[in-house]
């Protein structure tokens, strides 16, 4: 594969997301997107409104920050409610750098708005008529909390996003104060900016995730296709898993990662369990499940050691989710993976015996216990990959600009 003949290097992209650092999901793939592209030589700017002035992002690349932080934990609670809805500093900010571009040869490209710059941005860039396109990580083009998740019942959502039943839900995590802000903002993002009806491309990274989003997008809207890159390595080590002593749980440690099923029914079998990650829930776990080892966040190369060794990944999570990227990590080195039905990770495991059904902790035993039984998934490593990635995104970028 010849990559330089892939990538438009005359093309200037503008990457857009809240963070400038490695904060989340969304962000990581961001900066990953914006270091990746500067390398193979185009022009690449990358505007945000939050900084802790790290080195996640390479020297080559651009960087504009509106420079307000995190709109809900800003310490003026009025100012920091404003710019959640509609940040007009951010508006001004991003206006006053597409007026240096190249309109005909740029291509605006947003991961994350919702914590710090807004749909404010959209405004400027449709009424501009600039070229974009949006990178569906999560639900926030559809539902207001962004997840179609009942933090407060702990289950997946089944309204319709913002629809009169939707609105007198209390389903955030906080309270319904915070649920208001988020209608509130979800008008002004889908009403007045006129997000889904404006967009004219956007990236889905799974099937699922594809299906529940497209029922909320414009009918003209096109669709594409480009998986997340993964952290693979070059040449990865296969296991013998049925060597290793303990079952694996990787993420974030919170209600709706469902950590606790994983430890419940790990802890009713008698095995080996082991939390890798960092969260809300962490304490009260260690006392619930003191059985099982928690052993913190861990850098991606300490992760990888603990999935080596691994007689299977658990991906316990209760709500959709949009992709699953440990499910795909840990079948590099061969590590049999179970996860929950009604997750995003479906898409990436082999049969239904790889599948327990949500929240179901019998059914997630039962798995465990037939751990020897479950395929051994044969995907296409190479889909994950970040030369695949960025080829693709290339691919796309040009389409979009007509290059």
């Amino acid at each position: 594969m010849n990559k330089k003949k892939k990538i438009p290097t005359d093309m200037t992209v503008v990457v857009v997301n809240d963070f400038d650092y490695i904060q989340g999901g969304a962000s990581k793939v961001a900066i990953q997107t914006a270091n990746l592209l500067a390398e193979e030589g185009m022009d690449v700017y990358y505007f945000s409104g939050a900084t802790i002035n790290n080195k996640d992002l390479n020297d080559k690349v651009k960087k504009v920050c509106t420079n307000q932080g995190e709109a809900l934990k800003d310490k003026n609670k009025l100012r920091g409610i404003i710019n959640g809805i509609y940040n007009f500093k951010a508006k001004k900010e991003f206006k006053k750098l597409l007026k240096t571009l190249d309109r005909e040869k740029t291509i605006i490209h947003v991961h994350g708005w919702t914590k710090s710059i807004s749909s404010s941005i959209f405004s400027v860039a449709f009424k501009m008529k600039y070229k974009l396109v949006l990178t569906m990580h999560d639900y926030f083009t559809a539902c207001p909390n962004g997840g179609y998740f009942n933090y407060k019942k702990n289950e997946i959502c089944h309204l319709n996003p913002m629809s009169c039943n939707c609105c007198k839900c209390n389903c955030d995590s906080r309270n319904y104060m915070f649920k208001l802000y988020r209608i509130l903002r979800q008008f002004v993002q889908n009403k007045i900016v006129g997000l889904n009806k404006k967009l004219t491309d956007v990236i889905s990274i799974s099937d699922f995730s594809e299906k529940i989003l497209k029922k909320t997008l414009n009918i003209n809207t096109k669709i594409h296709r480009v998986y997340n890159p993964v952290d693979l390595d070059s040449n990865p080590e296969k296991v013998d898993y049925r060597k290793n002593k303990y079952y694996l749980y990787v993420g974030r440690v919170s209600p709706e990662k469902g950590v606790d099923i994983f430890c419940k029914a790990i802890s009713d079998l008698g095995l080996k369990g082991i939390v890798v990650g960092d969260g809300p829930d962490l304490e009260k776990l260690k006392k619930e499940y003191p059985s099982i080892e928690y052993v913190g966040w861990k850098n991606p190369s300490e992760v990888k050691k603990y999935m080596k060794n691994a007689k299977a990944l658990v991906f316990p999570s209760r709500w959709y989710e949009t992709m699953g990227l440990t499910v795909i990590e840990a079948q590099q080195y061969g590590i049999p993976v179970i996860v929950a039905s009604n997750t995003a990770a479906t898409d990436f495991v082999e049969s239904e015996k790889n599948v327990f059904e949500n929240s179901n902790i019998d059914n997630l035993k039962e798995k465990i216990t037939n751990i020897d039984t479950i395929k051994l998934n044969k995907i296409e490593l190479v889909n994950y990959t970040k030369n695949n990635y960025i080829k693709n995104l290339s691919d796309i970028y040009t389409k979009v600009g007509k290059i």
